[in-house]
């Protein structure tokens, strides 16, 4: 059995203004704090001698390299990202950046979701992504509309109650 795994779907390369700021944000205090600590951290194992043995200094090389991986990883997305800060010329119709209350037609619990773009999905808060399943069924469709959608749990059919737009 080989290895070789088929390559991930693209992800949509939008972003809110505040999930580019969290982005950088994040970028800037690997770059400018973590990193240069561990550095430090790693130069003071590898003093101490016999590399072979010293488990500080292989954890130090393990840290650096996950700070490294993900410091390529956020330099290189956030010039792909296309940040969107404006709203819709039709407010009342869901796009992205929206924030969505719906209703489960069969059970009537509401619950309320924000459209955001794959890097700043955040489950607990309702930040789903644009490239889910519920998004993509909700993308151009209006308050009193009814759709239904495959989830994991099945089919189930939704009434958008309100659509907002933050700032």
């Amino acid at each position: 059995m080989s290895r070789w795994r088929p390559p991930a779907e693209k992800s949509t390369a939008l972003i809110t203004a505040q999930g580019h700021a969290r982005l950088k944000a994040e970028l800037d205090e690997l770059w400018r704090q973590r990193r240069p600590e561990v550095v430090k951290a790693l130069a003071a194992a590898a003093a101490e001698g016999d590399r072979s043995e010293n488990a500080e200094y292989t954890y130090r090389k393990k840290q650096l390299g996950e700070i490294d991986r993900r410091v390529r990883y956020l330099s290189k997305r956030l010039e792909a990202l296309r940040v969107v800060d404006t709203t819709p010329s039709d407010p009342e119709a869901v796009f992205f950046g929206a924030t969505v209350e719906l209703e489960n037609v069969d059970s009537g619990q509401t619950v309320v979701y924000r459209i955001v773009g794959p890097d700043e999905t955040d489950a607990p808060a309702g930040w789903i992504s644009i490239d889910s399943p519920l998004a993509r069924a909700l993308l151009k469709k209006r308050i009193d509309d009814e759709f239904t959608v495959e989830l994991p749990s099945g089919l189930t059919r939704f009434a958008i109650l309100d659509v907002s737009y933050e700032g």
